[in-house]
């Protein structure tokens, strides 16, 4: 199996996710987000994928936004607003908060 993960090798959710899965077996391709931020198009499939409002990607800390595409344009311009880790796989996409929640996609 193969995944990619927007990943944030500071954030000790995102370096737990990552570890899950490597003990999985997984081929993983690490992408961290805020050296190589994800276009905007990139990021609303990642979010239609996973079921989750693209308002629901955003940080706790992040600036308040109105809608899903004001979300979608921040996340665009400012890549550390961005929730992570943000897992797929060919099984889905999921948020990895908590991580466990990666499970439901291997």
């Amino acid at each position: 199996m193969k995944a990619t993960i927007l990943h944030n090798p500071r954030c000790s959710k995102s370096r737990e996710a990552l570890a899950l899965l490597r003990d999985a077996g997984v081929e993983v391709s690490v992408v961290e987000y805020l050296k190589a931020p994800p276009p905007r198009d990139e990021l609303a499939r990642l979010y239609a994928r996973a079921g989750i409002a693209p308002r629901d990607g955003l940080r706790r800390d992040a600036p308040p936004v109105t809608d899903d595409d004001a979300a979608l344009d921040l996340m665009a311009r400012d890549p550390a607003v961005i929730e992570r880790p943000l897992v797929e796989t060919d099984q889905g996409v999921r948020l990895g908060r908590p991580p466990a929640a990666i499970r439901e996609i291997l």
